[in-house]
């Protein structure tokens, strides 16, 4: 594994550089989310606060979906909950890679740890370091890029309202499945993939709410467990 670590300016610019084309690639749903959002009746102001304090397109969507006119809000608790419960194993994941940080940058890491960031930083750590400049460098470009997003689908409104007429409704789709490319290690990949797909579509089935994403997690997990040798212990050099 490299350990020598470029300057701070130079380790946020190749972030940047790295998250640049999955920050293109959200623009559709980021557009789709905050039309959704305004057709619901919530206001420019009200939009952006939710993308800048959430920050997670897929539990945004699916409060989207459930809002009404008074809030479920038991059940818009109970949905975002099960659907960023996969947080608690990205985080898991980080947890050993994240020794540059210190506290309170594990927290501000954990705040923007949304998919593309989390897949796009793992890919990093699995080759050098990872540093806080080279994070802020996948962070900020995504999370500034999310709030215009949503917010300008908030204010076009009608021109974004049917996705389907462009095919922006397979955007989610086509980002997820570059996030799994980018981790493709061969057939120990396709067992895991299949098995979490398999999961997932099955309890989509059978459970309404987000149960799905659950399940897809624990099988792919499960798989991972039963199908893959240990991993050597991560080198010193990462951990610092």
């Amino acid at each position: 594994m490299t350990t020598h670590l470029a300057s701070p300016r130079a380790e946020f610019a190749a972030g940047v550089v790295a998250i640049l084309p999955l920050a293109v690639a959200v623009m559709p749903f980021g557009l789709i989310l905050g039309a959704n959002a305004a057709a619901k009746g919530l206001s420019l102001a009200e939009v952006l606060a939710m993308s800048a304090f959430v920050f997670a397109g897929s539990a945004q969507f699916l409060a989207i979906d459930l809002w009404r006119d008074p809030a479920p809000w038991a059940a818009l608790g109970l949905t975002t909950l099960l659907i960023n419960l996969r947080h608690v194993l990205m985080g898991a994941s980080f947890s050993q890679k994240l020794g540059r940080f210190g506290r309170a940058g594990r927290l501000v890491a954990v705040f923007f740890m949304a998919d593309e960031i989390w897949a796009v930083a793992e890919r990093r750590a699995l080759e050098r370091p990872l540093t806080p400049a080279y994070y802020a460098g996948l962070a900020l470009p995504l999370y500034v890029n999310w709030l215009v997003l949503t917010v300008a689908g908030a204010a076009l409104g009608k021109l974004v309202a049917d996705p389907r007429a462009l095919g922006f409704d397979f955007a989610f789709t086509a980002v997820f499945i570059g996030l799994v490319a980018g981790f493709w290690k061969g057939r120990p990949t396709l067992k895991i993939t299949v098995a979490s797909a398999a999961a997932a579509i099955l309890v989509h089935r059978l459970l309404p709410g987000a149960w799905y994403v659950i399940a897809g997690a624990g099988a792919g997990i499960a798989t991972a467990a039963l199908t893959t040798p240990a991993a050597p212990p991560l080198p010193a050099a990462a951990k610092r």
